[in-house]
């Protein structure tokens, strides 16, 4: 018997295909009419009957999140997922906040001293020698400001308490004697409110919450040094380890973003510590001149708040001043902040500018956000901190995303980003030479490093047992695989 004919390969009496029909058919469980032809009863552009129900039937149904509604809630999920694991992870770092901060802070004071490392190994010294030399040399530096301030303090703590409550006094007749008249009582309540809070045993639970401070503060201390340590004595021993888990465009990548990196903490930290010295000198010299007590702890003071940009300069001359209306008088206290001022304008006009150059390469509006929200997080740790890390965040964002439009736009005009600004400006000729080896070192035949496997095979070749082959290839090893 010869097959029977395959219901599709039927012909109408018009010529057209009863594939539609029958396939309708086949869909509608097999409802046609037994008496009629599966071929159309009239001409090609008339559809059988049941078609349009059939199409709709084989149709796909449409998805709620196909339409514009549904992709715009689909990104809030992600959005909001995404926002939930940002807000974890920054809850997981302020449970473990002490050793992040010190993390962070040897990781810029290392990279600050990190090229004195280098300096001193190419002038012959060792390793372990060199690092040595800078870790103690940046020890002596910050136990010296310290100890400075306390002995200071110490030397002239009688004179400010005396000068203090003299100058209490004669500012409480300046107010009863002004224009606006001021109830001095109030005052009076509250200074007596704060004495009984001293001797209170709240105030002796602050005392001990302030002693958990202080432990937590010795133990990140503790733990910055000897982050700091390996930092510069295993830094690059650290990072070639890490490099190697990773291939061609990513390990470039990777080894550019920690370049830049140290760059931006490194010329951030050495050009705000010169800044800041100078104006420690020149206020501190002032506060001399003038006669106001605690001039040096004032200047010290000077410099540890330059650290904190925008509003570091003027936290410290608010500061100043204020000792100098209390012990010195309103005059003396003007005085002050005219030359907080000066200074202010020096710095901001012709230090900052010839000394750090571009090193943050920030708008002002997000140095002021990044200081905001820093403080808010970290507190002065925070502050200190958020802004040259903006920066380096800046700089890995250019390197790894080549979406900005570099140049100038017959649209939008002038580029805002100043050449000299860009992240591929600022790498040398030697690192670029060097991400591009690493680039293409395996397009070129060079290979990534021996295996376990291939330290074995090696060690074979040297004992004379002949090169083996490799068990993928059948090559020889070392062989380029196809």
């Amino acid at each position: 018997m010869g097959n029977p004919p395959r219901p599709e390969q039927h012909s109408t009496s018009s010529g057209g295909s009863s594939a539609a029909p029958l396939h309708a058919e086949r869909v509608l469980g097999g409802q046609a009419d037994p008496g009629t032809s599966a071929a159309p009863a009239t001409g090609p552009g008339v559809e059988p009957a049941g078609f349009e129900e059939a199409t709709q039937a084989l149709a796909p149904a449409v998805s709620p999140w196909a339409d514009s509604l549904g992709r715009a809630g689909s990104r809030a999920a992600q959005t909001l997922l995404v926002a939930a694991v940002v807000v974890g992870l920054i809850w997981i770092l302020l449970q473990v906040k002490v050793v992040l901060i010190a993390v962070l802070v040897a990781l810029i004071l290392a990279s600050a001293v990190g090229p004195v490392v280098k300096w001193l190994e190419r002038r012959g010294w060792s390793n372990l020698l060199a690092t040595l030399a800078a870790f103690l040399g940046i020890l002596a530096l910050v136990g010296g400001v310290l100890t400075g301030i306390v002995l200071a303090v110490r030397s002239e703590w009688d004179t400010l308490t005396a000068s203090a409550v003299e100058g209490w006094e004669e500012l409480q007749r300046l107010v009863q004697s002004g224009p606006i008249p001021v109830d001095t009582a109030a005052i009076d309540s509250a200074v007596q409110q704060a004495g009984d809070f001293v001797t209170s045993g709240s105030f002796a639970g602050g005392a001990l919450s302030g002693l958990g401070a202080a432990t937590e503060f010795v133990t990140g201390l503790v733990l910055m040094i000897v982050v700091l340590f390996f930092c510069l004595k295993d830094g690059e021993k650290m990072w070639n380890f890490t490099l190697r888990w990773f291939r061609g465009e990513r390990r470039a990548k990777l080894a550019e973003s920690v370049d830049r990196s140290a760059q931006v903490l490194g010329g951030y930290v050495r050009g705000t510590a010169f800044v800041a010295a100078v104006d420690a000198v020149l206020i501190g010299g002032a506060l001399l001149v003038l006669g106001v007590p605690l001039a040096i702890p004032l200047a010290v003071l000077v410099f540890v708040t330059a650290f904190i940009p925008v509003v570091g300069a003027t936290i410290a001359g608010i500061i100043a001043a204020l000792v100098a209306l209390v012990t010195n008088g309103p005059v003396i206290a003007l005085a002050v902040v005219v030359v907080i001022v000066a200074v202010n304008q020096i710095e901001g006009n012709i230090l900052q500018p010839i000394i750090m150059g571009r090193t943050l390469s920030l708008h002002a509006l997000m140095v002021l956000l990044a200081l905001t929200v820093g403080t808010l997080v970290g507190g002065i740790f925070g502050a200190i901190l958020a802004v040259p890390y903006t920066a380096v965040a800046w700089a890995v964002i250019q390197v790894w995303s080549n979406r900005y439009q570099v140049g100038d736009d017959p649209v939008l005009g002038p580029d805002p980003v100043n050449p000299k600004d860009r992240v591929e400006a600022k790498a040398t000729m030697a690192e670029r030479w060097k991400y591009q080896r690493m680039r293409y070192q395996q397009a070129l035949g060079g290979r990534f490093g021996a295996t376990e496997r291939d330290a074995v095979r090696q060690r074979d070749d040297a004992d004379g047992a002949g090169p083996a082959q490799d068990e993928d290839t059948g090559s020889a090893p070392g062989a380029r695989k196809p």
